[in-house]
């Protein structure tokens, strides 16, 4: 099996989404944000196997950065990865790490602004991974800032990383590039958020709890004391209330950073609007269950899907209507002021 075909056939094994998503994408782009985003999955393979101690978990961060960046062979790599892996790392994945010289090819083969795109993601989220990671606990996060800075490493950088390709594909978007960077880390967390929100009892079983203290303190709960009987607490839920509307601006701002996507450019608005679609409906399931005791309880439907895919497809071109239809999909979330600390409203882009 070339690489290539290997790398098709593994994104339906690590993601039913991307595997759905990405094939909607120009032909010059599927390619090399396919390869990103199995990129993506080997850092958070890296970061979520609970066999890994803490301190092979960031020297192996930190030699996948090298592999990307071409320092460090990707078979030595795989070799010193792949006998640690545990069960609860999913068999694909485990298939993943064993062919990570497959995928790293396809990736040295890209041009330097692609690579130099792809270098910087994985560079910065597996540091800011491995930060969170060590402190990781059941009493949450402290603020939303410190929700934003986490959202930003696992997600935002995604978002600059998916822009960075974009604008290298089209002088047409590049015009809009300085606009889109800050619309994109927005976008990124609008997604993170809604996966947090949704996985708030998958992450407590793993010992962790990615939800900011001073929100749920503020409503007069106290997130040590959360468990699957107190979700029906109302102070709790007034938090989720909060993080449910903050989500929603930043899928808002995502919607902007789509209707600035030439409307020529469906394989990229559909791309966009799939994601965004999802978001919206799986908050809804939340807003509506927000005494959920279990993620499967408020994940969204085939059907639900389906339909996401349907209409979005026929609305991709039509700015007018596409805010239209988040207006209405939305309109049951919880309305909050944006605050001062999203990450939207200011340049939180980080060099190394």
């Amino acid at each position: 099996m070339d690489d290539l075909r290997y790398q098709d056939d593994i994104l339906q094994g690590v993601s039913r989404t991307f595997a759905l998503t990405i094939p909607q994408l120009p032909e010059s782009l599927r390619q090399v944000v396919g390869n990103a985003y199995l990129l993506c999955r080997i850092t958070d393979t890296i970061e979520d196997d609970s066999a890994l101690t803490f301190t092979q978990t960031k020297e192996l961060s930190q030699m996948f950065v090298n592999v990307v960046q071409g320092t460090v062979p990707a078979e030595m790599f795989s070799q010193k990865l792949y006998p640690l892996l545990s069960d609860n790392t999913i068999p694909a994945e485990h298939d993943l790490i064993k062919n990570t010289p497959a995928v790293l090819r396809i990736t040295h083969s890209f041009n330097a602004i692609q690579r130099n795109a792809l270098e910087r993601c994985i560079q910065i989220m597996g540091k800011g991974m491995s930060d969170y990671q060590e402190s990781a606990s059941l009493e949450g996060l402290p603020d939303l800032h410190a929700l934003n800075q986490y959202c930003y490493y696992v997600a935002g950088v995604v978002g600059e990383m998916l822009t960075e390709l974009f604008c290298d594909y089209s002088p047409e978007i590049n015009h809009h590039k300085r606009e889109l960077m800050k619309l994109s880390v927005s976008f990124g967390q609008g997604l993170q958020m809604t996966n947090i929100l949704k996985d708030i009892w998958d992450d407590r079983k793993r010992g962790a709890c990615w939800l900011p203290r001073e929100i749920f303190q503020k409503h007069g709960f106290d997130l040590r004391n959360l468990q699957p009987n107190t979700s029906s607490n109302i102070h709790f839920q007034a938090g989720l209330a909060e993080l449910l509307g903050i989500a929603k601006n930043h899928l808002r701002n995502a919607l902007t950073y789509t209707k600035l996507i030439p409307s020529h450019e469906t394989g990229i608005r559909r791309f966009c609007l799939w994601a965004i679609g999802m978001a919206v409906l799986t908050l809804n399931k939340i807003n509506a269950h927000r005494a959920f005791s279990e993620s499967s309880q408020v994940k969204i439907s085939r059907r639900s899907v389906h339909s996401t895919i349907v209409v979005t497809n026929a609305t991709a071109q039509y700015n007018w209507l596409l805010q239209l239809l988040f207006n209405m999909a939305s309109r049951n979330l919880p309305d909050i002021p944006c605050h001062s600390d999203d990450p939207s409203l200011h340049d939180q882009k980080i060099n190394f």
